[in-house]
């Protein structure tokens, strides 16, 4: 767009809508969950704009319901994934043409439609084919990938507005951001839509083209903001929708000499091996590759003496066993005082006898399954072996049943050893471990909290001790990219808490903020000279 020095509306969080009895949006829910439900669907890959239908098929089915098959998508192949790499480049062409102002435009337009007009399918298809509640699919598909949307400009806004202080007279410094030289490959994670969106939007926003490879287990909703992107008005081939089983696409996608970057978020050995892919065919490569990735953690809430035993309780529950604990964020590990554990223990037993598991649909669920029967057998093992071990008692729940879906009852595990298993390892369900610490091993405990794990990714303390906050804040600095006081530490906002660990958790490049949109990009230095010397020779050269 000529002539105009163009600003990005300023962002605000989309609001999160009660769904309470007698409210509007409730109905609405209802009527898309009965759209959903009343067909099966048939989801294509998308590569250059075209829907492509390869024969290879796999069922989409309702976690909580396992019978129910809520439809079919198609499988890439390596056929297929030549094909989406293709037609990346080609309109790598023409999408790096574009001014950022008709790039922006068109995430715009996808974040109204996001957030209005496809809102309650999205949420709908959230809800039925990844066993989320309500709250759980409205925070996450419709409210906070909105806001990656709305947010992401305004950052792709300001690091263009970033250029150099000083210009001396007679020159001109500019600074120019250019997309990377190739595509960038987008692996999204099952457990959250936002993130599946995020992944692909934020490099394409700056200019990039993407592959985009949805999760096995979700490829519903993103299917539908792919949708939304198209109708938004984003050009053929600038993101391609590739569902595709991971070992096939990574050799083709490692191997080409277009590959530019990776935006990843699953598990470490994943991300591992892709690492080592990217390394051995680091000579076929334009440019080193962009390597973004989140893997996961190891999360804990470290407890002090003098903290709220309510809003502790509350925290404990809701970040260990919202979305049935499939968040990187979950609580996994509580360290306690044990002077407090008795105070505490038949109040959180109390508590936890309220949560009501089941589908979906009915809105008075807390709980709903885990996501496959994959999932649902390794969170099992994890029990069965705190049941069967010598240091450690389940003490409350414990139960499964994959009868009808994969369920999993909330499960504390109680132990009196720093480094049992499940003190130390990535389970990604709704099990949470108790240690009880000595009352006067404050300080020794948070070193070991710090050091117990390989992971840094979330974490909370509770205190209402401003001097202990402000020990564990030093201790605890390096095991937590996104930590918190008196909260639960799940639940980052975007434009609020960017969101990222490191350790073992990623690269942490903060999705929700300018820092992962900087990963995107390629500056150069431009310096126009209006009054270019016209001889070589310098002052000092002259003879006395």
């Amino acid at each position: 767009m000529r002539n105009t020095i163009a600003r990005v509306p300023l962002p605000t969080n989309e609001p999160v809508y009660s769904y309470a009895p007698g409210t509007v949006e409730r109905e609405k829910l209802k009527e898309a969950i009965k759209e959903i439900k009343s067909q099966q669907i048939e989801i294509p890959l998308i590569i250059g704009g075209e829907e492509i239908k390869t024969g290879n098929t796999r069922e989409i089915v309702e976690p909580h319901n396992k019978s129910s098959v809520l439809g079919v998508y198609h499988v890439a192949g390596e056929k297929e994934i030549k094909m989406a790499i293709e037609a990346a480049m080609e309109a790598s062409k023409k999408w790096r043409e574009y001014d950022w102002v008709d790039r922006a435009a068109i995430f715009l337009k996808a974040a109204e439609l996001l957030s209005g007009k496809y809102r309650y399918l999205i949420n709908a298809a959230t809800m039925l084919s990844l066993s989320k509640n309500i709250f759980q699919a409205e925070i996450d598909s419709a409210c906070e990938l909105t806001d990656f949307l709305r947010f992401n400009l305004y950052y792709m806004q300001k690091i263009y507005e970033e250029q150099p202080l000083y210009s001396p007279r007679g020159t001109w410094n500019i600074m120019q951001y250019r997309p990377l030289e190739g595509f960038v490959f987008a692996v999204p994670p099952f457990n959250f839509v936002s993130i599946s969106g995020n992944l692909p939007t934020a490099p394409a926003m700056m200019g990039n083209v993407v592959l985009w490879k949805p999760a096995s287990s979700s490829v519903y909703a993103p299917y539908i903001f792919m949708k939304v992107l198209q109708e938004a008005g984003l050009p053929d081939g600038v993101i391609n929708f590739i569902p595709s089983k991971g070992s096939v696409v990574g050799d083709i996608v490692f191997s080409s000499e277009y590959f530019a970057g990776i935006h990843f978020t699953g598990s470490v050995d994943t991300f591992n091996k892709m690492w080592k892919m990217m390394a051995e065919n680091l000579p076929k490569y334009k440019a080193y590759p962009r390597i973004v990735g989140e893997t996961g953690g190891k999360d804990y809430i470290f407890v002090h003496k003098s903290a709220n035993t309510k809003k502790l309780i509350t925290a404990i529950i809701r970040g260990a066993y919202e979305y049935q604990g499939q968040k990187c964020s979950a609580v996994s590990r509580v360290y306690l005082p044990k002077s407090m554990w008795n105070d505490i223990k038949d109040e959180l037993f109390s508590e936890i006898d309220k949560i009501k598991m089941g589908s979906p649909e009915d809105f008075t669920n807390f709980m709903n399954a885990v996501i496959d029967e994959e999932a649902y057998k390794k969170i099992v093992n994890y029990i069965e072996y705190a049941r069967s071990a010598s240091d450690a008692e389940i003490i409350k729940g414990g139960g499964y049943d994959d009868s009808k879906g994969w369920f999993v009852e909330p499960t504390i595990i109680y132990t009196e050893n720093p480094h049992f298993k499940t003190m130390e390892e990535e389970i990604f369900g709704p099990v949470v471990t108790i240690y009880p610490y000595e009352d006067d091993k404050y300080v020794e405990t948070l070193h070991l909290c710090d050091q117990t794990s390989p992971y840094g990714l979330t974490g909370a303390i509770f205190s209402e001790d401003r001097d202990a906050t402000r020990v564990a804040l030093d201790i605890l600095e390096g095991s937590a990219g996104n930590f918190y006081i008196n909260d639960k530490p799940t639940g980052a906002v975007v434009g609020q808490q960017p969101f990222g660990g490191a350790r073992a958790s990623g690269t942490n490049d903060k999705a929700g903020s300018h820092l992962n949109l900087l990963r995107w990009i390629t500056p150069r230095a431009i310096k126009e000279n209006f009054v270019a010397p016209e001889s070589f020779e310098y002052p000092f050269m002259k003879e006395e």
